[in-house]
Formats: structure tokens, sequence, C-alpha cells
């Protein structure tokens, strides 16, 4: 059975209470903050656009989260926070885990986003473009030397990390993941740009898939329509015209993909006919974070709210050993939408899901005092004073708190 209005209800305000918290400050709405660093592989200071989840900055909260590294930043650091923080908090039904999003915004981008020197050899090319190219390798030692190091000591990073690149930032993507792949759990590769330097990366590529093995890592490949108008994708392959190079040259990396199944990859291309190459950015990323974690929804019936047996809070805590499985670090679920769906069954007097649902939150945040709070209402409704006064007292030892110490208060009047 799908879920009903009796769910949605209750997941609409949810979703009110821990939807998007984004800071607001001075009338404005502000989703990350300008950090930078001074770079000595690349000889330069470089700014870095960083956006932390639940309204965070760095180093103010206790959870972790994995982290995606965004190549061209400032062109893409909008849509792709609004994107993740969409799938992971919104709608009742999380997509994907919140992420922190690092972007790296360009200072010389055909210097650190392509892998060789070349001269001209591109049709769009001229000698002042092509001057500074071939930083690759100093970009991507920049990245795993000091960038990295410097984001996961100053914000709360989990072990678990995405490239995401678009043309020259989709070759920076190959390139790492040829020759560094360990670096990343996660690549998406997006209209890569892999004719450069007479398809060197394509064939080191191409070997690289054949030879090496890929377990535990992922990989998105998408292609635009860059074909000339007429042509469709038969057609292409058999052209010869410096024009449809770019797009051969994806089309030859995706069957190099395809042909090397047995190296463990997880691995998923798509063509975008209806997608240009400056277009094809934003659904790509969506595809790809869904593919990613395709595994992540835990889907609901209607028998999980209105079951009396207390299996929902054990199908929470399955499904989040599950992922923090797959994801290689611990995760849990979130203590605002425990707490709020333990009170929903609190309320119906369905006490047994209840207590289930509100000793999951106790186990999962110990920390926090408002979730001895519900604990110890759990108690009241139910009659048991003097296990509420045990949980009453553990979330003041923790916080001070009007409500829990009027509860308390009354408690022992009573027993007086």
């Amino acid at each position: 059975m799908t879920i009903t209005s009796l769910f949605q209800q209750i997941l609409l305000l949810l979703i009110i209470s821990v939807s998007f918290k984004a800071k607001a400050q001075d009338n404005q709405v502000v989703i990350g903050v300008i950090d930078s660093l001074q770079s000595k592989i690349l000889g330069e200071q470089r700014k870095i656009w960083v956006y932390v989840p639940d309204g965070g900055g760095p180093s103010v909260i206790s959870q972790q989260y994995p982290v995606v590294y965004l190549l061209d930043g400032d062109a893409h650091f909008y849509s792709v926070v609004g994107m993740i923080q969409q799938l992971s908090s919104v709608n009742g039904n999380t997509m994907c885990p919140k992420m922190i999003v690092v972007g790296i915004p360009n200072t010389d981008r055909t210097r650190d986003l392509t892998p060789t020197h070349v001269d001209v050899d591109l049709p769009f090319a001229d000698s002042a473009f092509c001057k500074t190219s071939g930083g690759g390798e100093n970009f991507i030692a920049f990245i795993e030397k000091e960038l990295m190091p410097h984001i996961e000591a100053k914000y709360p990073t989990a072990d678990y990390k995405m490239l995401i690149g678009h043309s020259f930032g989709g070759l920076t993507v190959m390139q790492t993941f040829v020759h560094h792949t360990d670096l990343f759990n996660a690549y998406v590769c997006i209209d890569p740009s892999m004719m450069w330097d007479n398809q060197k990366l394509l064939k080191q590529a191409q070997k690289a898939l054949e030879a090496k093995k890929f377990e535990g890592k992922s990989l998105y490949l998408s292609i635009a329509n860059t074909m000339e108008e007429g042509m469709d994708l038969s057609m292409v392959q058999k052209d010869t015209s410096a024009d449809s190079e770019h797009i051969r040259s994806i089309l030859t990396l995706q069957v190099a993909f395809e042909e090397n199944k047995q190296n463990g990859l997880k691995y998923r291309g798509k063509y975008y006919p209806d997608d240009t190459h400056g277009s094809v950015p934003l659904i790509s990323e969506y595809d790809a974070l869904r593919f990613f974690f395709d595994y992540f929804p835990l889907k609901f019936t209607m028998k999980d709210f209105t079951d009396s047996t207390g299996a929902l809070a054990n199908r929470y805590h399955n499904h989040f050993a599950n992922l923090s499985q797959k994801m290689g670090y611990q995760m849990k679920p979130d203590e605002a939408e425990i707490n709020y769906i333990g009170y929903d069954f609190l309320g119906r007097k369905m006490y047994k899901t209840a207590e289930s649902l509100f000793k999951l939150n106790a186990t999962n945040y110990p920390e926090s005092f408002n979730v001895y709070t519900a604990y110890g209402d759990y108690f009241i409704a139910i009659g048991d004073k003097e296990n509420a006064t045990i949980q009453l007292k553990k979330a003041l030892a923790i916080q001070e708190d009007e409500g829990s110490r009027k509860k308390l208060d009354e408690i022992e009047k009573a027993n007086k």
C-alpha cells in the first residue's frame, strides 16, 4: 500500500519543523560562506565556497557530513546546494544524505583543469588559451594535500567524498578517477572534454578500466547533444570532422565503461538528447545523486504508521545500519523526525511504538536534553512517575529547561 493521507499529514508537519535551515542575516538568505586558503602548491590564495547543512558553519555541529567537491564552483554552487538540500531534507522521503558542498572557483581554469600541456589543437582555442595548460596534476595535488585537510580540520566532515566536474572539469574528474582513484568515493563526470591532447587521457582511461579494480567506487557519466543539426548517434560515430570530436570521444569512453563490468565499478552513463553542453550539468547532477544513493530512501507503508508492535523503530534502526555500512561512517535517523513521529504515536495512545521511538532517539543522541524530555513525556503518559523522573533529571542535567523543570516539580510535589 502506498503512503496515505495520514502519513502525508504527519510528514507535512515534520517538513515544516526540519526543512531548509539556511541562515537569515540582515534580511538575506545565506546558504554558505566564502572561505580561503593559501596554496603553496599552486602559489596563490584560493577562495572556496562552503555550504554546511542545517545552517551550520565551521565546527558548530556534532553531526558529520559527506563532502562534495565541486569544480567550476562559482558556476554550479547554488544549484548543487539547492538540489542536495531538496533531496536530503524535504518532502518526507530522504533520497540522499545531507552533504557539505565545497565549491572551487577558478583562477586559471585551463591550467588547473587540463591534464597535459598542448599547443593549439582545438577548433575553439588559440595560443593564448592553451599557454598555461597542463596543470591538472598540480591542481589535484592541491585538492588532496591542501584543500581536503583544510576542510576536514575546519568543518564537520564524514569519510565520504564526491567530485563533480563539467567540460574541462569533467576532464579533471576523469584524470582523478584514472590516476588517483581512491581520492574520492564517487565521481560525476559531465560531458567531459575527452578529445583533449589527441584523446590522451581517453586512451589511459580505456586501459585503466580494463586492468584496474574499482570496487566500492561509483561514477556517473553524462553526454550532452553537441551534434550538428540533422545528425544522430549512429551518424556521428562514423563522422571524422573536428566538429563532432567532442561527443565522439565521450561515446568512446562510454563504450569502455560498458565493456569492462568486471572491474567492480558502480557505473551509469546517459545520453541527454534534449540538453546542450551548457544545460546538461543540472539534470546530470540530479540523476547522479539518485543513482549513487539508490539505496537511501526508507519506503514506508500505511502499516508502518498504524502498527502498535514497535516495528517502525526497528525499521529505522536496521535501515540506518545498512546506510552506515554502505557509506562507511555511522548514520543515524534525524532526531527531530523520530521525536515528532514518537509524539504522534503517543497522542494516539500507541504506547509501545512511541516508547521504542523515544528510546531509539535516546540511544542515538545521548547528548541531547530533548530526547530525555520526550522519553519523560512517554512515562508521564503511562503513569510511570519513577521513570519519568529519571528521564527528566537526565534532560535537566544537560540543559536547564523551564518546561522540563515544571514537569519534574509537579511529579515531586505529587509524591510528597
